[in-house]
């Protein structure tokens, strides 16, 4: 590799920094999967609500991805390794909060105020993988580095599960914190790069649409422990649809707009733009539902869930590389409606699979729910791209991207509000109290059981009952989802063009350009 590795600026050395890289990847990944299988340890110690709970996770994601775009226009203006070490510190330190928090309300500020550090980390690190390499060392360079994105993506839960069951859930966000303070070593020998005065950034966009989401993630997660009838619910929700309005406004009239919402006209854009959507149900959101449904209703330790969960999340190591393999023959449209009904009947399987089933039960659901995302890896980005014409492309990937981060936080809020709504809805007398529902939701039946004074006989069965047809609901909802949006892809993508089977052999490449500026 050295012999095409270009001479970066003001020094640097080009190995070094693409085994930063290759840390920094998983951690950003690991921060996500690694806590989920921890909240349910997290709710019964810290005693925490349902819906602080799931702002651990939903904190941290939110912004993250919303800060991702103004922390990369930051970095173009201050130098991006300088915005890379500020990011690396603020997130180790945050993390290290996180894991000697006393109280759950620290610790989803912790959570909240870390993920402010990882976008602009995020942001940065893939800029100074660009200015590392050159022609095919850097598409070998990001290459690699989504490999090791997926292996934070795979093994994370596992990496979660191991560390609770061997030292509690503080570890979890101890060992990300030193992680992070350990590649902090690694600055003097990324290249460096004086920062710009750039182009004019939509700040009134980009905080508009940010403020939105974030209302709506609190709506969602508000819903799911307070009904969606609750006051604090209704007004975040007119406020998001107020500030959604604002944008689209703003978006129409600036000059240099976050979203260029012409893009949208484009069917095949549009129908690609639809397949995270989608995905971001039937695979991100489960990471996060999965593990406390699955102690509660199966009593599975942090550990064992960790492991099953790697029939989900493990064919996102094989299945981009395949994917590679069968595109030009098979075809971009093909292989979008091939992976959303892998997705569909992961999702539909899941719905009918029940606790008696046992680990063996949950193998064929998970793995095609796992091969329908693993699918996608290998050819969302490129696909996005090459379905603009080209000097539209870096606004494309963009706004691609940032419709996929928004999707994946808004899918967790949203999954996990319908299966507490359906939970409840299944359950009657005292057991439909707050306590009850918040232990239950969080993975703990005893804890559940013991909120009841009096408890009557059977109850525990009956909690697992309510849970497992909340979750089963949930899922076919979401498999019917997968369905409609199959014959909605494939019937705006009609009408194959000649420079598709191009796009889809150089996906890898065609996402390198936009990522790295």
């Amino acid at each position: 590799m050295s012999s095409q590795v270009s001479s970066p600026p003001a020094g640097g050395n080009a190995r070094a920094t693409l085994a930063a890289a290759c840390v920094v990847g998983p951690l950003m990944t690991l921060v996500v999967t690694g806590p989920s299988v921890a909240v349910p340890s997290i709710g019964a110690d810290l005693h925490s609500s349902l819906a602080s709970a799931q702002w651990v996770v939903d904190g941290y994601m939110l912004t993250a991805s919303s800060s991702l775009a103004a922390m990369g226009s930051l970095a173009d203006r201050i130098g991006h390794r300088r915005m890379f070490t500020i990011g690396m510190a603020f997130f180790a330190f945050w993390m290290a909060v996180s894991g000697l928090a006393n109280d759950i309300v620290l610790l989803d500020v912790s959570r909240a105020v870390a993920g402010f550090g990882s976008g602009a980390a995020l942001a940065s690190v893939t800029a100074i993988l660009a200015q590392a390499f050159d022609g095919t060392a850097r598409a070998k360079a990001f290459g690699l580095f989504g490999t090791f994105l997926g292996a934070g993506l795979a093994f994370g839960p596992m990496f979660g599960g191991l560390l609770v069951n061997s030292w509690g859930w503080r570890s979890v966000f101890l060992v990300l914190a030193a992680a992070s303070a350990l590649v902090l070593l690694s600055v003097p020998l990324l290249p460096a790069s004086p920062g710009s005065a750039g182009g004019r950034f939509d700040w009134p966009g980009s905080l508009s649409f940010s403020l939105a989401v974030a209302l709506f993630v609190f709506a969602l997660v508000q819903a799911a422990a307070k009904g969606w009838g609750s006051p604090a619910v209704v007004v975040s929700l007119v406020l998001t649809a107020v500030l959604l309005v604002a944008f689209v406004v703003v978006e129409r009239r600036t000059a240099a707009p976050m979203f260029d919402l012409s893009l949208l006209a484009e069917r095949r854009f549009l129908a690609i733009c639809l397949v995270p959507l989608v995905l971001a149900f039937s695979f991100v959101a489960l990471v996060i539902v999965l593990p406390p449904y699955l102690m509660a209703t199966g009593g599975l330790s942090a550990l064992h869930i960790g492991l099953v969960l790697l029939l989900l999340t493990g064919p996102s190591l094989v299945a981009p590389a395949l994917t590679g393999m069968v595109a030009q023959k098979v075809g971009i449209r093909a292989l979008f409606v091939i992976l959303l009904g892998f997705s569909a009947v992961g999702a539909g399987w899941l719905a009918v699979t029940g606790p008696s089933s046992g680990t063996a039960g949950l193998v064929g659901p998970l793995l095609c729910l796992g091969i329908g995302y693993g699918i996608s890896l290998g050819i969302l980005d490129g696909a996005a791209v090459s379905a603009v014409s080209p000097e539209r492309m870096g606004m494309a990937a963009g706004m691609f991207n940032t419709v996929r981060l928004t999707a994946d936080v808004v899918s967790m809020a949203a999954l996990g509000s319908m299966v507490a709504a359906f939970t409840r809805s299944g359950l009657s007398g005292p057991a439909t109290s707050d306590a009850v529902t918040s232990r239950l939701l969080q993975g703990d039946l005893k804890g559940a059981v013991a909120a009841v004074s009096n408890a009557p006989a059977g109850l525990a069965d009956s909690l697992q009952h309510a849970y497992t047809s909340g979750f089963h609901t949930t899922m076919w909802i979401v498999a019917v989802a997968c369905v409609v949006a199959a014959v909605t892809v494939g019937l705006l993508m009609a009408g194959r063009t000649a420079a598709e089977p191009a796009a889809a052999q150089g996906a890898p490449e065609a996402a390198l350009e936009p990522a790295a500026g």
